[in-house]
């Protein structure tokens, strides 16, 4: 099976190296980038990396949009599991293996790495609005798609083709609620869903979005709930 790990990167110049270099390439048989019109040196930095495939979006597409090329991408390419890691670094490259084995072993469609199994996120910088606010939202979305998540938004997520093929993600919202309309969508065509414990790490370098955006996403998310 071809696994192929997607980069969304926008201004990840200082934390794509690392990222890149900390990834199990025994693991993966393919690893692309897309930039999403970065204003920094993140192309400048990627080009350099001999094994690494460069797609560049001349304007700005959101995250969502981003995802939307990186899966298309790796589709085209022939990936059979495609994996996302955030090259800021905030995951944990590491479990690339373990995310991707249940799908591997037929036993998940889509993986989730969960910083909610065997520890307390706050402990290791999750600010307590962030997790009072993945807890609401979980719960509300367990309760609603009949799942039984421990976080439904993390951005450590892999997928096997055959989701990818006949989920419509084209139709999704460019920006961050993307990852929720994803998971709604997957759960109400009863796909099978997995989690995989991951380590919470927040850096200096690592992205993270701000109070006000966290709030329209959660509004976002529970919009994308609706029947």
């Amino acid at each position: 099976m071809k696994v192929t790990a997607v980069l969304p990167a926008y201004n990840a110049e200082k934390t794509l190296q690392k990222t890149y270099d900390a990834i199990p390439k025994e693991a993966v048989h393919e690893i692309i980038l897309v930039d999403d019109a970065s204003t920094d040196e993140t192309v400048k930095t990627a080009n350099n990396i001999s094994d690494l495939i460069v797609v560049i979006h001349e304007k700005n597409k959101g995250y969502g949009g981003n995802q939307k090329t990186c899966y298309t991408e790796a589709l085209k390419r022939g990936a059979d599991i495609v994996i996302m890691i955030h090259p800021d670094f905030q995951y944990d490259p590491s479990y690339v293996p373990k995310i991707i084995e249940p799908i591997i072993e037929n036993q998940a469609d889509m993986v989730l790495g969960s910083r909610f199994i065997g520890q307390d996120p706050r402990k290791q910088g999750m600010v307590w609005w962030r997790y009072f606010g993945n807890r609401f939202l979980t719960g509300i979305e367990n309760f609603t798609l009949k799942t039984h998540l421990s976080e439904a938004h993390s951005g450590y997520r892999a997928y096997s083709r055959k989701l990818l093929t006949t989920i419509p993600f084209m139709g999704f919202s460019d920006n961050f609620v993307f990852d929720s309309e994803m998971l709604v969508a997957v759960a109400r065509k009863h796909y099978r869903i997995a989690e995989v414990g991951i380590p919470t790490r927040y850096l200096s370098d690592s992205s993270s979005i701000s109070f006000s955006a966290s709030v329209q996403y959660g509004l976002a998310t529970l919009k994308s709930l609706l029947p």
